[in-house]
């Protein structure tokens, strides 16, 4: 499953969460857990190069992209593989809507649009859409042109 989509800024405020079958009381330790893991490790990493962690055995990938950092967690089947394709399609998802690798200020104004994208990338902790095509149409809310 995959338990957390997390998007911070570059200072670790918090910009989108996304928690699947995680308690509302172990939140608020992951939440810190993974800002604290970024402030530590993610100085100096390029673009979209993957970092990788394990913690109660559960797995994260985390990485910058442009002035924000996106963190996955995920166990069992969403090992530190499965990860890096769903955090790979995150990022080519935040990139399409944005246009490039985004600043806080780019982010935030396209927030309700990087929302709907992770909406249909995770659902209900499973990675649903991985076709960039299909997500852009999604998004869109337009029908298929073909059945």
């Amino acid at each position: 499953m995959l338990l957390a989509v997390l998007i911070t800024n570059s200072e670790g405020n918090i910009l989108v969460e996304r928690f699947n079958g995680v308690p509302g009381e172990e939140r608020l330790h992951w939440r810190s857990f993974l800002v604290k893991l970024g402030a530590d490790n993610l100085k100096g990493v390029k673009n979209e190069e993957l970092c990788v962690a394990s913690h109660k055995s559960v797995y994260i990938v985390y990485t910058v992209l442009g002035h924000v950092n996106i963190y996955l967690v995920g166990k069992d089947e969403y090992d530190e593989l499965a990860l890096s394709e769903a955090i790979f399609v995150v990022t080519s998802a935040i990139k399409d809507v944005c246009g490039k690798p985004p600043t806080e200020r780019l982010f935030l104004d396209k927030y309700g649009r990087i929302c709907l994208c992770l909406d249909e990338i995770v659902w209900k902790g499973l990675l649903e859409n991985t076709d960039k095509d299909r997500i852009k149409r999604l998004v869109r809310l337009k029908p298929p042109t073909e059945f």
